[in-house]
């Protein structure tokens, strides 16, 4: 995990770049000659470089090997190109601890040799990952026409040579295999033509500096919180896609977020953490600092309760998650189930051990036409969708990273399974990509969420819902039962690396098996109806089995924004749901309120510290 956190450190502004682009541009169609004409227009050169360069690659690209009668060449080329420009700006208690302005260009070359049946794809060798060498880098950002066409020329090359070697081991490898995988490397894919009109980035419109030491100042009402961070990110993108199947793409996107995370400790020593987020498509739609400043006095208010809450013991019960708690929940039920591509061919069965214990593995793979959820629930994707109820929805994107358009999916109809989110990498299921696949960072795209809706045909009200819950508390005679109000986000409420780690190393192992991380739990006493904060508890066993019976359902849908985690190794499992604007991709989901008739609840654990001996100091001048 530290390599992990290091990544977030260097690359943070690139990560930021989600899958695909937003559906809110314009786009314009046509062929290649309008495409010149429109690079012409706006002095962008990108375009016409990587497709001249595509051309060259196409005609003259192949590799002797000594031994073999015909020359190798490549059946699919890849071109893509990220220009980035973006701004990061950090407060806590009032003051700017940073500000930061950068614009890069930063391109990914992708051979393939073989064919779609079988390539140099999907496959992790003995060496493993090799990191952000040879195909991948930094190019000029001034999209100068020569100077890209050289840049590409050298990472093709080196493209093509880790392709012609890859393939050779990964033949190798299946030759010694008693049975190999009949399902394909990569899926045929209509060509794509989007480019949209050159936006620039804007920064004029809001003083963010300004805005970063006023909503920090907020929490110095909070002197107990020994830590925090409010950080702004503020992101315009360009997109490039250019393959030798004949796509090109030219899309535009921005995006914003404001996240702060707080450390404190609880009475006893114990470690306690809250975050506050918020996401929109562009930066000029965050919200102002005044409801900034009032989001953070109620997450900080939230934390200094949870300073004198009793410790959470272990409970077996029935438990109502609200709704703002519910689709966190299920976004890391759901992600990595409703993937239907076929894991790496792994050198080693290693791999697919670590992603089991990760939740990194599809229990819906080959269960087409099962149910899956209860009988009266809907589950579909959507990334044409860009908004429910006026509210904006973070997802929307109109290809994706692999050159195919969105399609909505329904993924779930009256509780059983019709179909998977695919990239043009098969599955055992199906063949054909249904354009989600997604990635940041120019990284692999798999099949990733984009705007999850989940919905039922027999709700009742958040009122019902919680007296159905209270009912079924004092039929099973227990003194108390529990309201989960909101889940935790470690990746952003931790603000040490080794806080992050040590939970990690705690929770990691039983993601694949249901363990999840609530942050505000209520004890609930049905007798009186009073209401108790409890802290430290863990959810134990809520995987996809355990949704098939959900006792309950609200009407009372709610949109929560979020950034899925694109790290190697979390991404597509469990954990994936634990992103941020350093390191993630924009989703969706809208999700009512759920009841369960029975979770197990784990108690706190864990050593507590030892408490300061000096109060903390005034964080205001005394009158």
């Amino acid at each position: 995990m530290k390599s992990a956190r290091l990544f977030f450190a260097l690359f943070f502004f690139l990560s930021t770049i989600a899958s695909g682009t937003s559906a809110r541009a314009a786009s314009a169609f046509g062929a290649a000659a309008q495409d010149q004409k429109n690079d012409q227009k706006d002095n962008d050169q990108t375009l016409r470089a990587m497709r001249d360069e595509m051309e060259r690659s196409k005609t003259r690209l192949e590799l002797k090997i000594p031994g073999t009668d015909q020359p190798v060449r490549p059946y699919y080329v890849e071109y893509r190109l990220l220009d980035l420009d973006f701004r990061e700006i950090s407060g806590e208690f009032g003051t700017l601890l940073s500000s930061n302005h950068a614009r890069n260009r930063f391109m990914n070359v992708e051979a393939r040799v073989g064919n779609y049946k079988l390539d140099s794809s999907n496959f992790i060798s003995d060496d493993g990952f090799r990191g952000f060498i040879g195909s991948t880098g930094s190019v000029g950002i001034d999209r100068d026409y020569d100077s890209l066409r050289q840049d590409l020329w050298i990472a093709t090359d080196q493209a093509f040579k880790e392709a012609v070697e890859t393939y050779s081991r990964k033949q190798a490898y299946l030759s010694s295999l008693a049975r190999q995988s009949d399902i394909n490397d990569f899926s045929k894919a209509e060509p794509a033509h989007l480019v949209e009109p050159l936006v620039m980035a804007d920064w004029t419109n809001r003083n963010w500096d300004q805005e970063a030491r006023d909503t920090s100042a907020a929490l110095r009402a909070f002197p107990q919180i020994y830590e925090s961070r409010v950080t702004y990110y503020l992101v315009f993108a360009t997109e490039y896609l250019v393959t030798s199947e004949g796509t090109e793409i030219r899309t535009n996107r921005s995006f914003a977020a404001i996240e702060s995370g707080m450390n404190a400790l609880a009475d006893d020593g114990t470690p306690i953490n809250h975050f506050f987020a918020t996401y929109a498509v562009h930066p000029a739609d965050l919200p102002t600092p005044d409801a900034v400043r009032k989001n953070l006095n109620v997450t900080g208010s939230e934390l200094m309760a949870l300073r004198s809450a009793p410790a959470a013991p272990d409970y077996t019960g029935p438990v109502l998650f609200e709704a703002r708690a519910a689709a966190p929940l299920l976004a890391q039920i759901l992600g990595p189930d409703i993937n239907g591509a076929r894991p790496p061919v792994s050198f080693t069965p290693v791999m697919e051990q670590l992603l089991s214990g990760l939740g990194g593995k599809s229990d819906w793979i080959t269960r087409i036409g099962a149910r899956v959820l209860p009988a009266t629930v809907t589950v579909a994707d959507d990334p044409s969708a860009k908004e429910f109820q006026r509210t904006p929805l973070l997802g929307s994107y109109a290809v994706d990273d692999e050159g195919v358009r969105a399609q909505k999916v329904t993924l779930v109809e009256n509780g059983t399974l019709k179909s998977e989110l695919m990239s043009r990498r098969p599955g055992p299921d199906f063949d054909q990509s249904n354009g989600h696949g997604r990635s940041a960072f120019l990284s692999d795209a798999k099949p990733t969420m984009s705007n999850l809706f989940f919905t039922s045909k027999d709700t009742m009200s958040p009122a019902d819902l919680k007296k159905k819950f209270l009912d079924e508390c004092r039929d099973q005679k227990l003194a108390y039962c529990l309201i989960v109000r909101e889940m935790d986000n470690p990746t952003i409420s931790l603000l040490h690396q080794d806080d992050f780690q040590t939970l990690l190393a705690s929770y990691g192992g039983g993601a694949g098996t249901g363990d999840r991380l609530p942050l505000v739990v209520y004890r609930v006493y049905p007798a009186d109806g009073r209401e108790e904060l409890i802290r430290g508890a863990r959810l134990i066993g809520i995987n996809s089995r355990a949704i098939r019976n959900i006792a309950g359902i609200g009407n009372d849908n709610y949109v929560y924004n979020y950034m899925q985690s694109q790290i190697n190794g979390f991404a597509g499992t469990a954990l994936g749901a634990f992103g941020s604007a350093q390191n993630g991709l924009p989703a969706s989901i809208v999700a009512p309120s759920l009841l369960f008739e029975e979770l197990e609840v784990r108690g706190a654990r864990g050593e507590p510290k030892r408490l300061p001996l000096v109060a903390p100091p005034p964080m205001t001048a005394s009158k």
